[in-house]
């Protein structure tokens, strides 16, 4: 998606949002990501704020509207909304700014006890209800053993995607950004996600499976829990490789295809 700077916003929605913030007095373009019209820091009267938003009839909105609703019910380890407006075409979010950088994965980083404080701290969050929240079992459906797909049934709010650029190092703690895609399921999808991850960083993948021990939600769940979900993860990574051939794709197929042989019990 093409990103616009803020004074390129029209003038009723920099007005809408003024309303909420007071005097804006300079705005940056953030950098990176590839989802948001629009994506800036505001310098205003009423602080700094983080504002990301896409045009009302943009096919993601819904995913937006989705993140707004379930900001409320996140923890602490998740910036806070501020407000959720939608004025000409447009739908925006104020969210907290937070100072930091992408969390560093590689093996003996010292971020990685960050990341598990954060984890953890998620792990204890109910789902709400009343929100499109898509439930895992929905999810992986189409990738999961026949069968098994019951494991994945659960009441926790997931994340399920920690690649580094959703997670922030912001002093002594680990921010998670980006719930366009909340999920309701078992616990322990979101340790079993951030272990492929880990793998992408450079951990073996008995180091990353060491990782994901340390919740209990892991340790707890049945061994055909854990190899069902390995092997959806694995189908889906291979049929995303399939259709977009990039190296970095191709690389998390074979690592997720990697993490399966090892929880279906392969030596």
């Amino acid at each position: 998606m093409s990103r616009i700077p803020f004074e390129q916003l029209p003038a009723d929605v920099r007005r809408a949002i003024s309303d909420k913030t007071g005097v804006v007095h300079r705005a940056l373009t953030a950098e990176g990501g590839m989802n948001s019209g629009i994506a800036c820091v505001l310098e205003t009267n009423s602080g700094r704020v983080f504002v990301k938003g896409i045009p009302t009839d943009h096919p993601q909105v819904a995913a937006q509207r989705r993140e707004a609703a379930v900001a409320p019910h996140l923890p602490a380890s998740c910036p806070r909304l501020y407000w959720h407006l939608e004025s000409g075409r447009w739908s925006l979010l104020g969210w907290e700014v937070i100072d930091g950088r992408h969390a560093d994965y590689r093996p003996d980083s010292p971020d990685l006890p960050l990341v598990e404080a954060a984890l953890v701290e998620l792990q204890d969050v109910t789902a709400p209800g009343g929100i499109g929240i898509k439930d895992a079992v929905d999810r992986w459906a189409d990738y999961a053993p026949p069968g098994t797909l019951h494991y994945f049934e659960g009441n926790t709010l997931l994340h399920t995607d920690f690649a580094p650029d959703n997670v922030l190092i912001a002093g002594d703690r680990a921010r998670l950004i980006d719930w366009a895609w909340p999920t309701r399921g078992a616990a322990w999808i979101d340790p079993g996600s951030l272990a492929l991850q880990l793998m992408e960083a450079g951990h073996a993948v008995e180091e990353a499976l060491a990782f994901a021990s340390r919740f209990l939600s892991w340790r707890n769940a049945k061994a055909e829990a854990l190899a069902a979900f390995s092997s959806a993860t694995a189908v889906l990574w291979r049929e995303i490789a399939e259709v977009d051939p990039t190296p970095w794709k191709l690389g998390m197929a074979e690592r997720a295809a990697a993490l399966a042989h090892i929880l279906n019990g392969n030596p």
